[in-house]
């Protein structure tokens, strides 16, 4: 099989593809750095030079090919305002010229990789794909474009293109460089007096599980549905406990007051840096302090044969590959 992707070069998307490459298919990326695509290339991907708003490139890049596999997105919490515009380009105008473009051309398997943070603040559920966001308010701009893109994918599903939607959670493994691993990072260095939202609510699940489940919906996704690929519902603290656990180092009990956030608010840009937090607190706070992302994937399980391992496990797995494990203990030489 010829596959299309976009996002080769993110977290999940180049999982993904080392996954479709080590199976046989062949892949082109569309990659808006050649440079930062080097890896890809030496998987053996054909390189198109291009971005989400290249038309032509997305084109071109698609033609020939069985699948579309549209996994880019701007993914950032915190952002300032002058970046929302660039986000919801990319994010939902993105959606837009891919999706359109597989509709144009008559491809015949498509998966777009949504999330479950469309579904918003779950209060405290565990929902599932029926579930819809209850409109009232978005925390994020990431939370609201995905949502808006989500949309499109449905809307061009309505018009006949044959695309599975998929919806990780919350993502980590091996090279993982999102909030909540740099939060892992900083606890591991004894830089983290203080847990910021220790009550949030996520679904944690490794990225190779991920990357898995998007190629099970892929190859036997029913086209039209959406499959949630999540782990098991968590909080930050919790997976905090856990990391502490299997390294030895004292849980942190400890919780960053959501007071003192909110009161540093109009100086955030300056503090942000300091406190290893992102420029716009207030957008922060409104997706982390007593929100919950939780989802089921037992649909994906059921369907699709989605089986993604523990956290423990998984954080195991990928403390391990990073060399941040304990050494273990030699066995002892039997008694003669």
């Amino acid at each position: 099989m010829k596959v299309f992707v976009t996002g080769g070069t993110g977290f999940i998307g180049g999982t993904v593809v080392r996954q479709l490459r080590a199976r046989g298919d062949e892949v082109v990326c569309l990659a808006r750095n050649p440079a930062k695509a080097a890896a890809l290339e030496e998987l053996g991907c054909e390189l198109v030079r291009g971005d989400l708003d290249d038309e032509a490139a997305i084109r071109d890049g698609m033609r020939g090919c069985d699948a579309v596999l549209h996994a880019a997105a701007i993914y950032e919490i915190g952002i300032p305002a002058r970046e929302r515009e660039r986000m919801r380009e990319v994010n939902v105008g993105g959606t837009e010229r891919v999706l359109g473009e597989a509709l144009a051309q008559g491809i015949g398997r498509v998966v777009h990789v949504s999330t479950v943070g469309v579904f918003g603040d779950t209060g405290g559920r565990v929902v599932d794909e029926s579930y819809e966001h209850p409109g009232e308010r978005f925390t994020s701009c990431y939370e609201q474009t995905k949502w808006e893109a989500h949309q499109v994918a449905r809307r061009l599903i309505a018009d006949g293109l044959p695309c599975v939607i998929v919806q990780p959670g919350s993502v980590y493994g091996p090279g993982d460089t999102s909030q909540v691993a740099d939060l892992v990072d900083r606890f591991l260095a004894g830089r983290l007096p203080l847990v910021p939202f220790p009550d949030l609510g996520i679904c944690l699940a490794h990225v190779e599980d991920v990357a898995g489940g998007i190629i099970l919906a892929l190859d036997k996704g029913r086209p039209g549905e959406a499959y949630v690929l999540s782990g098991p519902a968590t909080t930050m603290r919790e997976a905090l406990a856990s990391v502490a656990r299997l390294t030895g180092r004292p849980e942190p009990r400890r919780a960053l007051p959501t007071a003192l956030m909110k009161a540093l608010v109009p100086i955030g840009p300056l503090v942000g840096k300091v406190m290893g937090q992102p420029p716009n607190l207030r957008e922060l706070i409104s997706s982390a302090d007593g929100v919950t992302f939780w989802a089921d994937y037992g649909k994906a399980r059921r369907e699709l044969g989605y089986e993604p391992r523990g956290l423990e496990e998984g954080l195991r797995d990928t403390l391990r590959a990073e060399g941040r494990l304990p050494a273990e203990p030699a066995d002892e030489p039997a008694a003669a």
